[in-house]
């Protein structure tokens, strides 16, 4: 039996407010971070309105060798490699597969999917398909992918190689246990020892960016608000300050 190493998790608050912050914000303050680009291009959301982050449980696939990938597997289940990835799942885990872009062979399908949603996992990323698309739309679970298919994982040209290897999803390197950002938007690999840096830098972003929305929804000068210039910094702290003030009031309610 293949013997299959954990990963590292981070922790879990570093995930839940990376899935509050999102990919665009994540993206470009990784950006000024030194990280160029860190989206997983290809994979797209199978539906809308789901937003994760979690730790990558990694899966490596490779093309099909006859001499090193028989029969046996289906006399064995234990023998195929893409169960293994799921294992060791935890609440919030992600698992991403390096499919090399195949869009003939679904990594997965709705039993595993159903394993894997069970286990409480909050998404997959696969840079190729899985089947069953119908039922896995149903399963509380973010599904990112390429695409579709009817075949199964090891039907024409790809077979599961390793687990909790680094892998090159949609040619971006995943470490296992990074933290990979998921939304409509698409997906974002955050390394684990920028992830505190990110979220306070993302959080200050967000607050001026709350403030520019508002001033630009009544008109606002876009030259001004957006970025926001030294011209108006007085008045957003003015702002941030009125607004600390009225949440702490209503606080001590």
């Amino acid at each position: 039996m293949p013997q299959i190493k954990d990963i590292v998790r981070p922790p879990r608050e570093l995930s839940d407010a990376l899935a509050k912050i999102g990919t665009a914000t994540a993206s470009s303050e990784l950006n000024l971070m030194g990280i160029r680009d860190p989206q997983i291009r290809g994979p797209l959301p199978l539906k809308q309105g789901k937003s994760v982050a979690g730790p990558a449980l990694t899966l490596q696939c490779m093309p099909k060798r006859e001499d090193l990938y028989g029969t046996n597997e289906y006399e064995n289940p234990e023998l195929q490699l893409h169960r293994h990835v799921l294992y060791p799942a935890q609440a919030g885990d992600m698992v991403i597969v390096d499919a090399r872009g195949n869009m003939a062979s679904g990594i997965f399908g709705e039993m595993m999917l159903t394993f894997f949603a069970g286990r409480g996992g909050a998404g997959i990323v696969v840079d190729g398909c899985i089947r069953d698309s119908a039922k896995a739309k149903e399963l509380d679970l973010g599904i990112w992918v390429k695409g579709v298919t009817p075949n199964y994982h090891a039907q024409t040209d790809l077979i599961p190689f390793a687990v909790n290897v680094p892998v090159a999803c949609g040619n971006v390197l995943v470490m296992p246990g990074d933290i990979v950002v998921a939304d409509d938007d698409g997906v974002v690999v955050v390394p684990v020892a920028l992830a505190p840096k990110l979220i306070e830098m993302a959080s200050e972003h967000a607050e001026w960016e709350e403030f520019a929305r508002y001033r630009l929804s009544q008109g606002g000068d876009l030259r001004k608000y957006y970025p926001l210039t030294e011209e108006v910094r007085e008045e957003y702290v003015a702002w941030r300050n009125a607004q600390t003030r009225m949440a702490a009031n209503g606080a001590g309610q």
